[in-house]
């Protein structure tokens, strides 16, 4: 059995239907009813609700599980409590292969998130568990998106002449699916997961203007702001420690270049990683048929 963290996620949203097409034995832990009842929907049956800082609901959910496949919920507060427990739980479960969604260049302490993932890599490697450890780059995000249809603009919040790597959620997600179906040849492995580019916000810009068919500019936004249409207006007193993490992208990725290499992935997919412009096309067209 495989157990799948954060479920619902970003990640999990294209995992769970390939694990679930591979007929692969599965329970999904999340931290909702809401997002138990939605993974029921697509057909998971073992779904159990808890918080995954807990280290009981962390044993109850390794409880006769093989495999692991750890997400921490994005910009947690709690998520290194959360890899710890979870590397814990598996430790002591037994868990055969545990693989762990990480992050390009977990070393940077600057970044929150990344900081909270080195930690966890840490303490994963001195676990003694059989590992995989995927580091990916920025995602391509569909609600990235969204401002190019409603107010005809890129936003980003950093500096726009800075260069990022991205990779799409779904390489992503096969390259996972992958690893947990052949343990043994992913087994101790660390993978950085990058596509082809790298990108300035004008870039960006460019790429979408040319699948949009229309000039589409790059504005940036302050961090605050970002956060703001997440979150609300009182996101600094109800949710500081997203707004500090925001704060902390926007501080480093206007001050340098977040970039990584794409042979890795091209070599797992074994094909050419979906380009940003693939994605583009893809997402816009989605985007355009939620509107009708």
């Amino acid at each position: 059995m495989i157990l799948v963290t954060a479920a619902n996620g970003n990640q999990g949203k294209f995992l769970i239907p390939r694990l679930l097409a591979a007929g692969q034995a599965l329970r999904a832990c999340v931290r909702s009813e809401e997002s138990a009842r939605s993974l029921r929907t697509v057909g998971v049956t073992d779904a159990l609700v808890g918080d995954m800082a807990d280290p009981e609901v962390m044993a109850h959910a390794m409880y006769g599980v093989d495999k692991v496949y750890h997400v921490g919920p994005t910009l947690h507060p709690r998520e290194r409590e959360m890899g710890f427990a979870a590397v814990d739980a598996a430790r002591e479960a037994g868990v055969k292969h545990f693989v762990f969604s990480s992050v390009l260049h977990a070393i940077l302490t600057d970044l929150t998130q990344h900081e909270v993932k080195r930690d966890v890599e840490e303490h994963l490697l001195s676990s003694g568990l059989e590992f995989t450890i995927l580091q990916p780059a920025n995602y391509m995000m569909r609600h990235r998106l969204r401002p190019v249809l409603e107010q005809g603009v890129f936003l980003l919040s950093w500096a726009l002449n800075r260069h990022q790597s991205m990779v799409d959620l779904a390489d992503v997600a096969e390259v996972a699916a992958a690893v947990l179906a052949d343990s043994d040849r992913h087994a101790g492995a660390t993978y950085e997961l990058v596509a082809p580019g790298r990108y300035t916000a004008h870039d960006i810009a460019e790429v979408i203007s040319e699948v949009f068919g229309r000039k589409v500019p790059a504005k940036r936004i302050e961090a605050d702001q970002f956060t703001a249409a997440s979150h609300g207006a009182d996101h600094e007193i109800r949710f500081p420690y997203h707004t500090e993490a925001a704060r902390a992208i926007s501080r480093r990725y206007s001050s340098h270049d977040f970039v990584g290499n794409p042979n890795v992935l091209t070599w797992l997919l074994g094909r050419q990683p979906t380009t940003f412009a693939h994605f583009v096309e893809r997402e816009l067209e989605a985007l355009r048929l939620e509107a009708l």
